[in-house]
């Protein structure tokens, strides 16, 4: 009797990664809509300058490389690296400087280090961390809540409050100004329901998994609490750290980045709970106003050793 075989895999799950980043490209249509309803048509000039950029920089670091460049180019993993990028910025940021991020994410932070499936770091976040150390002033001017989109610029929640506490006002009287809105900052409120919103859809397409997520999010808001229950005059609650800045961009199209986040479960939660806690650190007492980007990175560095540490035991054979 024949017994034909076919070689692995043999079960097929579909879950290809051009079907994951178009995925991740329509999460990322709510955060996208709500920023243009905020700012005007900036962020859809940077989306557009920052994808051009992405596909342009993808080409020739193949092509130096010797790679066809077709199968890169139609996986849409480049452009979700420019969305990122894109939606991360300030809406009247010079196009050039959006150019320049999103180059150094693909040249540098993905081909450098052998292109998709090889970046230790999230390629968005060190292209968002070049621009802020080196372009300061531009990076931190954004509309001001409830001004034309097109004619003032102010400092966000996040740079308010830190100001704020150095001058030695209250949280009632810092949380009296223009920037706050109910729990968060006025415009991040919105922008983080979008990200929510996109994220759980995310979580229900089973692209991503809950615990980065739900870590993150812990990570931030419990340190959070705790201090604002010790000392509620010098620190925001929970809720204000959630909707505010890159919070939940962070925790749901960030941090769950498959290549540069921990893979074991153990692992990815303890991931997670690193970057809202490096997050409330920065935010409470680093040199930046929010630190999603640079806890991302920070603990993008530890992965390998989460990996290490939290390795699943393998049924069936002894404890070590």
């Amino acid at each position: 009797m024949d017994f034909p075989t076919a070689s692995a895999p043999h079960v097929v799950a579909g879950f290809t990664v051009q079907r994951v980043m178009l995925q991740v490209l329509v999460a990322l249509v709510p955060v996208a809509a709500v920023q243009v309803w905020l700012y005007g048509p900036g962020p859809l000039r940077l989306l557009a300058v920052a994808g051009a950029t992405a596909l342009a920089s993808e080409s020739l670091a193949l092509a130096l490389r010797r790679r066809p460049a077709g199968p890169s180019l139609r996986d849409g993993s480049v452009l979700v690296t420019a969305a990122l990028l894109a939606l991360a910025l300030p809406p009247a940021l010079p196009w050039w400087l959006a150019a320049f991020g999103t180059a150094i994410a693909v040249l540098l932070a993905k081909h450098a280090y052998g292109g998709l499936g090889q970046n230790p770091f999230n390629p968005a976040m060190v292209g968002y961390a070049v621009l802020l150390v080196s372009f300061p002033l531009e990076m931190t001017r954004w509309p001001a809540p409830g001004a034309d989109w097109d004619a003032l610029t102010g400092a966000t929640a996040l740079d308010a409050l830190r100001s704020g506490l150095r001058e030695r006002y209250t949280m009632t009287e810092i949380r009296a100004g223009a920037g706050f809105g109910a729990v968060g900052a006025a415009d991040g409120e919105w922008v983080g329901l979008a990200a929510l919103a996109g994220g759980l859809y995310l979580l229900a397409r089973r692209i991503i998994r809950w615990q980065i997520p739900l870590a993150v999010l812990a990570g931030l808001a419990v340190p959070a609490a705790i201090a604002q229950a010790l000392d509620p005059g010098a620190h925001p609650g929970a809720l204000f750290h959630l909707f505010s800045g890159a919070a939940m961009m962070g925790a749901f199209f960030i941090a769950t980045d498959p290549v540069s986040a921990a893979t074991s479960d153990r692992g990815r939660l303890l991931y997670g709970a690193g970057i809202g806690l490096l997050t409330w650190l920065i935010r409470t007492w680093g040199g930046y106003p929010d630190g999603v980007a640079f806890a991302v990175l920070l603990m993008n560095l530890a992965v390998p050793l989460l990996d290490r540490a939290t390795v699943p035991r393998i049924h069936g054979h002894p404890k070590s």
